[in-house]
């Protein structure tokens, strides 16, 4: 069947037929009319035009009109090859609605060159040539087209871990059993590129089609990218990495660094993934700068070589200071920290603190990640000296508890402060639940470990004095307690030793753990006491506590909060609520005591002037607002009660000391940002007295 596709024009009397020559197979003949410049090879009367390299078709050219020529006349065009398609007739329409030649018009090689690639870039050829025929009116073209089959199936050349033949299948779905068309193909093929791109996976890349079968199956590559090697290179002070010719050695090891990045060999390349590296690698505080380049792997054709030029900070510290507070008065501390031991990223503290009212030593290890553990285990261990004047046996307002021998005391020359030495250590083991994934952002975490401390009630002068007496203040000689633990024989010892199991979970939801808008938090921990002897308690101490964050804008004071478009990170402002609660079960020394009051707790009272006991609740309701740039406000409402258990505790220091049991206060603060949170100033008032007690701390109460 051949179709006619004709229309007789006007006969323009400036063109001579005669003057028509058509190029033929003979090369004598070609040659009399081609320029020289014009190779023997390009010389033919079919035209075959195949841009696309998704195909084998040769892209030939050819003068259809002769040197000294300048147009002819298109008299008739004939469509071929369409006849045994299944869509021929829409194909042969195709190709004709491509062409802008139609018969009657004069055309040259530029515009016959031009339709042919038309024809071409419609998208539903595989080849196109040209025949020209003489005719009695003119030129009649004879457009021979190679259609592309049928569609029936799209497959992927090998293995791919990012889509599957069934995604091929979902997207091409709607498009099986019509005539392939490459230019609807190629939108199709942008879709999936267009998934590798959103999910970062900017180094895939898609050949092909690499076959187009004759029944219709089309066959994709996809090179997604792998990740053959990744080298670290450690960066000097003067950007080198190199030291006489040699790579520098970095102090951090090579699988502390490693360990951080999800990104491994033998894994595609995502860029978002490795940016997350990279934060997590800034995150453990050991480099100062990476910097990240990639290079092709000439060993493994396709893959890519991730270099990470590092450069290490100083890791040691050594701090000192001055400062006051309402449990150790006046003291000095010095601290020596190192963050980066022996390579492995171990935490090592030793601080000393020399106070008016406490003296502490304490050194502490901890491994933020034991080495090999998928769910990224931590471990942390601590031993201690410290002396201290616990807070349990004073008053602001009603005196103090002070030490003495034994009951039998009856002049006050014999009285001085009560001072507890502990000496002791632990260990504990925390754990995020990840579910094995380490690099899985886990809400839950829980810790187990053991403490073990010996506690000595002594006095000043380091003497022994289990005892403690409240005669100076009350006048009252038989208000004589323990001070200790006190055994079923009555007896007093003079030193106690307390083993405990403690286990704890947390969930965080909070947006921002230094200054949170909005989620919540819960932790719940219990200690477990356990006998060792006749001077040692069994006894448990639980706690629990909830907090919550609702976003507001209640106040505009700063420009961020003036927008119309605000998040609440550039206008941190927040209604905070807070509810604590703790209860102990068994004997237990007064010194284990729940303490209330304090900046951690009801802050018109000071630490552990409001209440000692073995239950408390408390609750705080607090409004936090910008002020200005760095500067931050809050206004606030403390409460809590020791819900009657003052009486319970062994020697009632509470209540010999008259403290108040409940209460609460009302107050505001003003806080300048830092590194590791506001630096806080508050001021509160207990039960509206009047009574107003000022505060220093560093980050917000919650």
């Amino acid at each position: 069947m051949q179709s006619h596709l004709s229309k007789f024009g006007k006969v323009f009397s400036n063109i001579a037929f005669s003057q028509l020559i058509l190029i033929s197979n003979n090369s004598e003949l070609a040659a009399k009319y081609l320029p020289n410049k014009v190779g023997q090879s390009l010389i033919s009367s079919e035209i075959d035009i195949s841009k696309n390299n998704w195909f084998d078709a040769k892209q030939e050219k050819s003068f259809f009109i002769a040197e000294n020529q300048e147009s002819v006349l298109i008299s008739e065009i004939i469509i071929e090859g369409w006849e045994n398609h299944p869509e021929g007739r829409k194909l042969e329409l195709a190709a004709y609605d491509s062409m802008s030649i139609k018969p009657g018009s004069i055309v040259d090689n530029k515009i016959l060159n031009r339709d042919i690639n038309a024809i071409y870039a419609s998208g539903w050829f595989s080849g196109v040539k040209i025949k020209s025929q003489e005719g009695p009116l003119g030129v009649r073209l004879i457009v021979n087209v190679v259609p592309n089959p049928i569609l029936k199936k799209v497959k992927l050349e090998s293995t791919n871990s990012i889509i599957s033949n069934q995604y091929i299948d979902d997207i091409f779905d709607n498009y099986y059993g019509t005539t392939l068309n490459l230019n609807e193909f190629q939108n199709k093929i942008e879709l999936i590129k267009k998934r590798y791109e959103n999910e970062g996976y900017s180094l895939a890349r898609i050949t092909g089609p690499d076959r187009i079968s004759e029944d219709g199956i089309v066959t994709i590559n996809i090179s997604e990218g792998i990740v053959s090697d990744i080298e670290l290179r450690f960066i000097g002070a003067d950007g080198e990495s190199l030291v006489d010719g040699k790579p520098r050695k970095g102090k951090t090891k090579e699988w502390v660094i490693k360990r951080e990045l999800k990104t491994k060999p033998g894994t595609i390349f995502n860029r978002k993934v490795l940016e997350e590296d990279i934060k997590r690698l800034y995150a453990t505080s050991l480099f100062d700068d990476v910097q990240v380049s990639l290079g092709s792997d000439n060993s493994k054709p396709g893959q890519v070589i991730i270099f990470l030029d590092l450069s290490e900070q100083r890791t040691g510290s050594l701090t000192g200071g001055i400062g006051y507070s309402t449990g150790s008065g006046i003291f000095a501390s010095i601290g020596l920290q190192e963050t980066n031991a022996f390579g492995r990223a171990w935490s090592t503290n030793l601080n000393l603190n020399f106070g008016e009212y406490s003296t502490t030593y304490n050194f502490s290890i901890t491994d933020p990640w034991i080495k090999g553990d998928k769910h990224k285990t931590s471990f942390r261990t601590n031993i201690f000296l410290s002396r201290d004047y616990p807070q349990e046996f004073k008053s602001e307002n009603n005196g103090r508890i002070y030490a003495v021998n034994d009951t039998n005391t009856t002049t006050s020359d014999t009285f001085s402060s009560v001072v507890l030495e502990k000496t002791g250590g632990g260990f504990s083991f925390s754990r995020p639940l990840n579910g094995g994934d380490p690099f899985k952002a886990a809400k839950w975490k829980v810790l187990a470990g053991m403490n073990f401390k010996k506690v000595k009630m002594i006095d000043g002068s380091g003497n022994i004095k289990p005892y403690g007496d409240l005669t100076p203040t009350t006048g009252n000689i038989s208000d004589i307690i323990c001070l200790g633990f006190t055994p079923n024989d009555g007896s007093c010892p003079e030193e106690n030793e307390l083993l405990s199991v403690i286990a704890s979970t947390s969930r965080n939801n909070l947006n921002n753990s230094a200054n949170p808008t909005q989620g919540n938090k819960l932790t719940f921990g219990s200690e477990q006491f356990v006998s060792m002897g006749n001077n040692s308690p069994t006894f448990n101490r639980t706690r629990a506590s909830y907090s919550f964050f609702i976003p507001t804008k209640l106040l505009n004071l700063t420009k961020a909060c003036k927008s119309s478009d605000v998040t609440s990170e550039d206008c941190p402002q927040t209604f905070a609520f807070q509810f604590k609660a703790g209860t102990i079960f068994g004997e237990l020394p007064p010194y284990e005591a729940f303490c209330m009051g304090g900046t951690s707790s009801v802050r018109g009272w000071g630490s552990c002037d409001l209440a000692v006991s073995k239950n408390f609740v408390e609750g705080t309701v607090e409004y936090r607002f910008p002020v200005w740039k760095m500067i931050s406000g809050a206004l606030f409402v403390d409460a809590g009660s020791d819900l009657g258990t003052q009486k319970d505790v062994p020697g009632k220091p509470g209540k010999l000391l008259q403290k108040q049991g409940s209460g609460y206060s009302l107050g505001g603060g003003i806080g300048v940002k830092t590194p590791i949170g506001p630096l806080r100033l508050d001021v509160a008032s207990k039960d509206l007295s009047g009574d107003w007690r000022y505060t220093l701390g560093v980050g917000w109460k919650f």
